[in-house]
């Protein structure tokens, strides 16, 4: 099965020398940029919803005391 994503072409200037040693050790520059970039939006959307998780806690009310003892109580009753 394939899924078809639109992509954007970047272009990304990297000094000859970097690149050619790089790839004399084996390392794709396009996979890494491509990796690291990936990673970055990764990050930043794990922040992005760890705040959204924050906002929506803060707005919840806490629990009456007791409300745990009662709950487990009352499902361990009903069997």
């Amino acid at each position: 099965m394939y899924i078809l994503m639109s992509t954007k072409v970047i272009s990304v200037r990297i000094r000859k020398e970097i690149v050619e040693e790089l790839e004399k050790h084996g390392i794709n520059v396009n996979d890494e940029v491509r990796k690291a970039i990936e990673e970055l939006y990764k990050g930043m959307k794990k922040r992005e919803y760890l705040e959204l998780w924050r906002e929506t806690l803060q707005r919840v009310e806490p629990s009456e005391e007791g409300f745990s003892v009662r709950s487990v109580r009352q499902d361990r009753d009903s069997h």
